[in-house]
């Protein structure tokens, strides 16, 4: 396990960023905590602060490229890859962009789901850093590893604002990671 997203946050910054992350109980159903980072976007402090880690976590892992992962991914790892000067690439629900897209399929509670990317996005010779806003049962970033890899680019980490350690997403992930770093700012 890498800690070095974790260790880029100083003093009173996990507690800054922990703060402004809102539970809200039963939903999308009934017995499911929801964590809201939309306070902590409307926050700049923490919003910057949260970038600057993320950006950090970019330069070094030396990616040359940052996959968000659909949707609120897309918030956080955008402005990491521009901070850290290197270009954004969306995963998305199958569906979701035009042209020809490389699909990946990956189970869900209760069914299965596909999410996609454009099939030129990334290639042989681009390292590709992972970002999504929370890591719970790992289903969406392990297809997503393996979706990168398919277009023969190479995952150098996938990074996370909050890690829910008590629903095994850590786990999940650990074969199809195979060594790549797996790091959250905060894990509960």
């Amino acid at each position: 396990m890498s800690d070095g997203l974790a260790t880029a946050l100083a003093g009173g910054d996990r507690e800054l960023l922990l703060g402004t992350i809102r539970d809200v109980p039963d939903y999308p159903k009934p017995g499911v905590t929801f964590k809201d980072i939309t306070p902590l976007l409307a926050d700049p402090r923490a919003f910057s602060l949260l970038t600057d880690a993320l950006a950090a976590a970019v330069s070094r892992h030396g990616a040359t490229a940052v996959a968000g992962l659909e949707a609120r991914g897309f918030i956080l790892a955008a402005p990491a890859a521009v901070r850290a000067g290197v270009g954004f690439v969306p995963v998305r629900k199958s569906g979701k962009l035009p042209g020809e897209t490389v699909t990946e399929e990956y189970e869900l509670e209760y069914g299965t789901a596909e999410i996609e990317l454009h099939v030129d996005a990334v290639g042989p010779g681009d390292r590709v850093l992972v970002i999504d806003d929370v890591l719970a049962t790992g289903g969406t970033a392990d297809a997503s590893v393996r979706l990168i890899r398919r277009t023969g680019a190479e995952v150098v980490g996938v990074s996370v604002l909050l890690e829910l350690g008590f629903l095994g997403g850590r786990d999940r992930l650990t074969a199809t990671l195979d060594g790549v770093p797996l790091e959250a700012l905060i894990t509960i």
